[in-house]
């Protein structure tokens, strides 16, 4: 017994580990929250009531949902579904296909989109200002044979349409496209191929292979990052002057300001708009991925509640 007694250690003393740049972190941080509260009470520059104000302005709100959430969900349409178009185009086994889906990503990816929108709402009304739909070289061909026509059957006059929000639509969304390309064949990558061959061994053609079998298991490596991209396109409409559009929420909130010579209550109004709607689509965003996300990761507690229950009853 004095044996094992000698030879059983003391008791361990343990003292948790400091940390003491945190302390400096949060007194730093507290005082820094402080100054801008202090700065929100003392600073009549902000005019946060004015600001409210111009939030609820009609001009303001049809911005919001004409050019912004409009804008939003259009640009994000095209954007997703020429996306996925080109990702499966990337993952061809046609070197053609291959070839124009990189050449798109690559330039679309390269341009700015302030740029874009500029040579979609400008560039082109100079170059094209009506566009002629008959066969191809028709004028060339008819001026070289003699021929009274120019083979020319309709024309589409782009001036009309070179300054609406529908021209933002697609340049917003031509240029998402590439970014969307490379999350899709991304996500198609994540999927085992084990997964199409087992599909193609039962006779399913390789369309509905991708519709049915690959992309519902890739959604779960394709949704975060495309709420992300549709957060950033909400921001991204501002872009739309470019065109010009002036039906936009942040447009419309920045001339309030400027006409009332209060340039902070315009961007305040804008930027709470904004606020609001980015937070919205997060929720949507946490609640998809959750979605897709079934059968992977760690296991809710509500599930393994359920699942300790079933097995308690059995």
């Amino acid at each position: 017994m004095t044996s094992t007694t000698q030879d059983r250690p003391g008791p361990i003393e343990a003292r948790p580990v400091r940390h003491p740049w945190r302390w400096v972190a949060m007194v730093v941080i507290a005082v820094l929250a402080a100054m801008l509260f202090s700065s929100f009470l003392t600073n009549d520059n902000w005019n946060f009531p004015f600001a409210f104000e111009i939030m609820q302005q009609s001009p303001v709100i049809e911005g919001l949902w004409k050019g912004t959430i409009f804008g939003t969900v259009g640009a994000m349409i095209v954007g997703i579904g020429l996306g996925i178009l080109l990702a499966v185009m990337r993952l061809s086994a046609n070197p053609v296909l291959r070839g124009v889906a990189f050449v798109y990503t690559w330039f679309f990816r390269a341009i700015p989109r302030y740029v874009l929108l500029v040579l979609l709402g400008t560039g082109l009304v100079f170059l094209y200002p009506v566009f002629d739909i008959g066969v191809p070289f028709g004028q060339q061909l008819a001026g070289a044979l003699g021929l009274e026509g120019d083979l020319t059957f309709a024309q589409f006059d782009y001036r009309s349409l070179s300054s609406t929000i529908w021209v933002g639509i697609v340049g917003l969304g031509l240029s998402e496209a590439a970014y969307m390309a490379e999350i899709a064949r991304a996500g198609i990558l994540s999927v085992d191929k084990g997964q199409s061959e087992a599909a193609q061994a039962l006779g399913m053609p390789p369309g509905k292979t991708m519709r049915r079998i690959v992309l519902p298991q890739a959604m779960r490596v394709i949704v975060p990052p495309t709420g992300n991209e549709t957060i950033a396109m909400v921001k991204d409409t501002s872009l739309l002057i470019a065109v010009p559009v002036i039906v936009e929420l942040f447009y419309q909130s920045y001339q309030f300001g400027q006409r009332t010579f209060q340039i902070m209550p315009g961007i305040v109004a804008a930027t709470l708009w904004y606020l609001i709607v980015c937070s919205i689509l997060m929720v949507g965003q946490s609640y998809l991925e959750r979605y897709f996300g079934r059968g992977f990761g760690a296991v809710p507690k509500k599930t393994q509640q359920k699942l300790t229950k079933i097995g308690a009853d059995h």
